[in-house]
């Protein structure tokens, strides 16, 4: 008879091993009955709460996606100047939790899986339309409308791109460089705006 109570904690330590698996493979060519184990469960446990690799794959990303979220959240309370938000918003994707090793290769495993599953790529597709609602909301204040989209492009693909240099290179910036680069983007813009 199942324990009461254990079902959020499994489910919790599937996703955290899910996680650490990603992050040392590098990629999502890892078991379900390896993630399982590194949870101290049962595969067939794992497929019952879970269903399906993908399906664990897509619980783990909902969890970073979540932290993400309450760590902007966060961030932006009592921020009202625009400028700060957004850097803000720059600071949560670069903060402690989001930009380590193994969290970097779970992106990087979400940019690709999302290229083969229907299901990754919907909730892609909700963390880039929420992150540039986020960034476009300051950055009107900013800018006209047609300069806040190409500041928002800039900072997301700058962004991603940190992202991607950091699971797959060794000489890529660190977290602090990577975010002062992309707050670097913003500024220029600011510079630009102000010269007229």
């Amino acid at each position: 008879m199942p324990k009461v109570g254990m079902e959020p904690l499994r489910r919790e330590a599937m996703i955290r091993a899910t996680i650490q698996a990603i992050g040392e493979a590098g990629s999502l060519d890892v078991t379900v009955s390896q993630i399982a184990k590194r949870a101290g469960m049962s595969s067939a446990l794992a497929h019952h709460y879970f269903g399906s690799k993908d399906q664990i794959f897509l619980a783990a990303m909902r969890h970073i996606l979540r932290k993400f979220g309450t760590s902007v959240t966060l961030r932006l309370r009592n921020l009202e100047d625009p400028a700060a938000r957004i850097r803000a918003i720059i600071a949560a994707s670069f903060a402690e939790g989001q930009f380590d090793k193994e969290v970097v290769a779970a992106w990087l495993t979400f940019y690709v899986r999302a290229m083969q599953s229907e299901d990754v790529a919907r909730l892609l597709s909700v963390y880039a339309r929420r992150l540039k609602s986020n960034l476009m909301h300051d950055l009107r204040k900013l800018f006209d409308d047609a300069e806040a989209e190409q500041v928002a492009q800039g900072l997301a693909s700058l962004i991603d791109g940190f992202y991607i240099r950091h699971a797959l290179q060794h000489v890529a910036p660190d977290r602090d460089a990577s975010q002062a680069l992309v707050c670097d983007y913003l500024a220029l813009w600011m510079e630009r705006k102000a010269r007229g």
